[in-house]
């Protein structure tokens, strides 16, 4: 059981590795790029859609997360499962009290000032992420703890 749960935190982690470094790099950039009587109807989508892919992924890495912290396995100790935790609570952390409301706030109209806090404000989020795709990779690492 542990080894499959470790294997969905891998998958979960690196996918959300991926798909942070596709936003913060491609995506959030190209909004001031959109239209300002476009962008409203563009957010909304935008925010419909992104939840659809970053839900249940997330919520699979958190709920792995915390499976792996209550029964650690491997030759590694319990550290680097609680190191995992705390970085994925940060990031639900910055999604809930820094991306959110500014997605909020863009969902009533476009602001250049908003987009370029998002975009500064998800490094947050990119930095923790793929620190945490090294940390798993570490982890599954033959001799680790996988």
């Amino acid at each position: 059981m542990n080894e499959a749960v470790l294997m969905i935190h891998l998958f979960s982690t690196l996918f959300l590795v991926g798909l942070i470094w596709t936003i913060q790099i491609v995506h959030y950039p190209l909004f001031g790029s959109i239209g300002e009587n476009e962008y409203r109807s563009y957010q909304r989508l935008h925010t419909r859609r992104i939840a659809y892919l970053v839900a249940p992924v997330m919520l699979a890495e958190l709920i792995s997360a915390i499976y792996l912290v209550i029964w650690p396995f491997g030759e590694s100790g319990r550290w680097p499962f609680w190191m995992g935790f705390v970085l994925v609570i940060m990031i639900w952390v910055s999604t809930l009290f820094l991306q959110s409301p500014i997605h909020g706030r863009l969902s009533k109209g476009l602001d250049l000032r908003d987009v370029k806090l998002l975009t500064a404000t998800n490094w947050i989020r990119t930095v923790l992420w793929t620190t945490r795709g090294f940390l798993v990779l570490w982890l599954v690492w033959p001799g680790n703890g996988g």
